[in-house]
């Protein structure tokens, strides 16, 4: 009983979502659509519940070691919550705007947070697998959530084809790991892998690698990212940009280096290799798209391919950039959202990069907001983003990396070029229309103020406290 007692103590986060969701789940039913502010509001309440407990909880692990309760699943899964609870702020306000709020929006983000804090503490295969199916699941329903869309409808079938192919990899890669080493857990296979290398495992973790890839958009697993990005509701896709990406790179982390530490110099090379198909697909790949959201479906691509080279380089120097790579990313594609929401002209929302022409005249604060961000993303100092860059960086070039990490350097030349034609856009091409931009409504809108803020200059305090934390993250990986 005390073993039980212990481990429910440790899976508190992701017990009291399962449970809160079903309860909210039965509010929203007989509630009906008055009930969706309520179940909104408490659904960001529980988040908020689900991330104190975790920062407060002990550490270890329970259930026999499928489920780890260290400093990374901590710092991850307080990310995650908060992504997702900002997620569900900017969604209600959009979808009563746009007439199709629904009560399940918020109640699928909560499920899905239960599946994205498993993989963050996956101990073993089962859990992992268990984790991302639980967070798919409720992913594919909202990339179709307007069910009157039919790119809505499209992106939610190929999302859920394509996540089936994936599943299919991941599971084959998962039986030829458990086929050769015997065990599921993460650290017998590391001892195993230790005392008997074994190229069949290695071939299994490649499969496992590819799975993995898919669920963070990385090239060449990226094919459902523009067409989802793209038909998805707004709101859908900055959760898609946000909480399941830090959920799968803390998740890929803990695979690679709690379970295959030892063979770093075999895997190194596929997840460099991945790496640098990110850089060219993400950079060459934006550069002739218009719609706003498809094009953060590449730059996503590319970003990606940044915080895996702290992932290559194995080292827990490499880990802490990832994780404050990540963080900064999170926080930078919540702005760019934040103001897509903001943003309509005669009721109808902006999506095209022309139509962003002339915003400094009607909304010029939200041109800087946006300006300030698209900077940020290119990586000019001393903005937030580029010190995610420097960070992975410098992590791949002390572990050895260097070429990769000039390769990044050139993808971010490249896509500079459409970021710097949204800035070009705004400041100086005049407006097709006389048709002035519609009033913001306050939440999006302060939300992408203050994210370009944080990007410059609240960033130059931020990384006084989370340059500690990510560091201790990273050290105790694998505690408990």
């Amino acid at each position: 009983m005390t073993d039980l007692s212990s481990a429910l103590q440790l899976a508190a986060p992701e017990i009291t979502l399962a449970v809160g969701g079903l309860v909210l789940l039965m509010v929203g039913a007989f509630g009906g659509e008055k009930s969706t502010r309520l179940v909104s509001g408490l659904s960001v309440l529980l988040l908020l519940v689900a991330t104190a407990l975790t920062v407060t909880g002990p550490l270890g692990q329970a259930f026999n070691g499928t489920y780890i309760a260290d400093p990374m699943a901590v710092y991850g899964k307080a990310v995650i919550f908060l992504s997702a609870a900002v997620a569900i702020v900017l969604g209600d306000v959009w979808m009563h705007r746009n007439n199709i709020a629904k009560f399940e929006y918020p109640v699928l983000i909560t499920l899905a947070s239960v599946g994205m804090g498993m993989m963050a503490s996956s101990g073993d295969l089962i859990s992992l697998y268990i984790g991302i199916e639980m967070h798919s699941l409720a992913l594919y329903v909202l990339a179709a959530y307007r069910r009157d869309s039919l790119t809505a409808s499209e992106a939610g079938l190929k999302y859920f084809v394509l996540g089936a192919l994936s599943s299919g990899l991941l599971l084959y890669g998962a039986s030829l790991i458990y086929g050769f080493a015997g065990s599921m857990k993460f650290d017998e296979i590391a001892a195993f892998a230790s005392a008997t290398p074994s190229v069949g495992l290695i071939f299994g973790l490649v499969f496992l690698i590819a799975g993995l890839a898919f669920k963070v958009s990385a090239a060449p697993f990226h094919m459902w990212t523009p067409d989802v990005y793209q038909g998805a509701p707004t709101p859908v896709v900055a959760l898609f940009a946000t909480a399941p990406k830090v959920a799968a790179m803390v998740l890929i982390a803990r695979v690679l280096v709690d379970g295959f530490n030892l063979a770093h110099d075999q895997w190194a090379q596929v997840v460099i290799l991945i790496s640098l198909i990110s850089f060219a697909v993400g950079s060459f790949g934006g550069l002739l798209q218009k719609d706003i959201q498809r094009l953060l479906a590449y730059s996503s691509i590319i970003n990606i391919g940044y915080a895996l080279l702290g992932v290559a380089a194995g080292t827990e120097l490499g880990i802490q950039a990832m994780l404050m790579f990540m963080t900064l990313y999170v926080i930078d594609q919540f702005g760019f959202f934040a103001i897509l929401l903001s943003l309509s002209r005669g009721g109808r929302p902006i999506r095209n990069i022309g139509d962003l022409a002339g915003l400094k005249q009607d909304r010029p604060l939200t041109a800087i907001a946006l300006t300030v961000l698209a900077l940020s993303a290119v990586g000019i100092p001393p903005l937030s983003g580029f010190w995610g860059k420097f960070f992975v960086f410098g992590a791949a070039a002390d572990a050895g990396y260097w070429m990769a990490g000039a390769a990044g350097l050139v993808a971010s030349v490249v896509a500079a070029f459409y970021y710097l034609r949204i800035i070009k856009t705004m400041w100086f091409d005049a407006p097709a229309s006389d048709i002035a931009t519609d009033k913001a409504p306050a939440v999006p809108q302060y939300v992408g103020w203050l994210a370009a803020a944080f990007s410059f200059p609240i960033v130059i305090v931020a990384l006084t406290w989370l340059e500690p934390l990510t560091k201790a993250a990273a050290a105790g990986v694998g505690v408990g």
